[in-house]
C-alpha cells in the first residue's frame, strides 16, 4: 500500500511564504496546508530539548528571541531573532537556551504527526 504522507521540501515551503509590506512595516504569512501544529516553545536559560529527530514530520522554526542555540545535523549556531530554520524530516536537531533570559521559538509541524513522533538520541532529563 502506498503512503499518502506528504514530504515537505524546504524550497517549496519557503516559496509559499508570503511577505507583504505595509505603511507601518510588514508581515510574513506562513502556509498552513499540511501544518499539524503551531507552537511557541520557551526554553529557560540552561535548558535544552532532546537531541532528536522525527519520522513523520519536518519542522519550520522562527526564532523570536535571542539566546537560542540551534543544532541541526552537524551544524551548531546561535540563531538571530526572526531567523527562519527548516528542519527536514529525519534530521537530528536540538534547541538550547544559552541567553540570560528565556528564549522562544515558533514551531510549525509540517506533516501529519503527534508528540510521540520524537526519537530521542540524547536527553539531559533521562527521558527515552
Amino acid at each position: 500500500m502506498e503512503s499518502t504522507e506528504k514530504t515537505f521540501v524546504e524550497s517549496e515551503y519557503r516559496a509559499a511564504i508570503n511577505e507583504d509590506h505595509r505603511p507601518w512595516g510588514k508581515f510574513r504569512e506562513f502556509p498552513v496546508e499540511g501544518v499539524g501544529a503551531a507552537k511557541i516553545i520557551t526554553v529557560n536559560p540552561g535548558g535544552e530539548l532532546s537531541l532528536q529527530y522525527h519520522n513523520h514530520r519536518a519542522e519550520f522554526w522562527v526564532a523570536l528571541d535571542e539566546g537560542l542555540e540551534i543544532t541541526l545535523g552537524d551544524r551548531v549556531w546561535v540563531a538571530e531573532p526572526n531567523e527562519e530554520i527548516f528542519i527536514p524530516q529525519g534530521a537530528k536537531h536540538r534547541l538550547r537556551g544559552v541567553g540570560e533570559k528565556p528564549g522562544r521559538i515558533m514551531e510549525f509541524w509540517l506533516g501529519n504527526s503527534a508528540e510521540d513522533d520524537i526519537v530521542r538520541l540524547e536527553d539531559a532529563y533521562g527521558r527515552e
